[in-house]
C-alpha cells in the first residue's frame, strides 16, 4: 500500500484537487496519519490541484458562463443569488465557495461569469485553497486517529461488553422461560 500511495497517491491526490477534492484530500489525510503519504505533501498538492481548478472554471465562467447556466437551469436559478452575494462579498464568497456543498465546481463558473478581475479572482482563490487544503486533509487526518481511538478503547471494552450481552441473553431466557 505504501509503495502505490508513494507512486500514484500524489497524482491522484492533484487529479481528485482539480476536480471535487473533498473526499480524495479526507482519504489523503487519512493516508498521512498511517505514514503512508506526507501531509505537508499533500497539502502542496491539494493547495495547487484546488487552485488551478477552480481557476480553470473561473475561466470557463468568464467565456462561457451563460451558456453553461442556460444548459443547466437549477444552476442557473442559483446563479442570480450567488451574483447579488458578490457585489457585496466577493473576496470572502472566492474563498469558501470551494466549502459550500454542491457549489465546488458550479460556484466558480457562476464567480467567473460575475465579472470580477480576473487577478482579484486568482489572489482570493490561492487564499482559499490555502485554508481549505490543510483544513480538510487535517479533518481526514484527525478523523484517522480518532477511529484508533476508538477501535482501541472497543478492544479494551470488549469483554465488559461480551458480559453485557450475556447477561441480558440470560435475562432474557429466564424471562422467556417463566411464561
Amino acid at each position: 500500500m505504501n509503495s502505490f500511495l508513494q507512486t500514484y497517491g500524489y497524482l491522484a491526490l492533484f487529479a481528485g484537487a482539480l476536480l471535487e477534492g473533498e473526499s480524495v484530500l479526507l482519504l489523503a489525510g487519512v493516508a498521512a496519519h498511517e505514514g503512508w503519504m506526507s501531509f505537508p505533501l499533500i497539502v502542496l498538492m491539494a493547495l495547487i490541484g484546488g487552485f488551478l481548478g477552480d481557476q480553470l472554471f473561473f475561466f470557463l465562467g468568464q467565456h462561457y458562463g451563460d451558456r453553461l447556466l442556460n444548459r443547466f437551469p437549477r444552476l442557473a436559478a442559483k446563479a442570480p443569488g450567488i451574483k447579488a452575494l458578490l457585489q457585496r462579498w466577493d473576496a470572502p464568497l472566492v474563498i469558501f465557495i470551494r466549502f459550500i456543498y454542491g457549489l465546488r465546481i458550479a460556484g466558480p463558473i457562476i464567480i467567473g461569469s460575475a465579472g470580477i478581475s480576473r487577478w482579484r479572482l486568482a489572489f482570493f482563490n490561492l487564499v482559499g485553497a490555502a485554508i481549505w487544503a490543510p483544513v480538510v486533509a487535517g479533518a481526514g487526518y484527525l478523523a484517522s486517529h480518532a477511529v484508533q481511538q476508538l477501535m482501541h478503547d472497543f478492544e479494551q471494552a470488549k469483554f465488559g461488553i461480551l458480559v453485557f450481552f450475556i447477561v441480558i441473553a440470560l435475562a432474557l431466557w429466564f424471562t422467556h422461560r417463566r411464561k
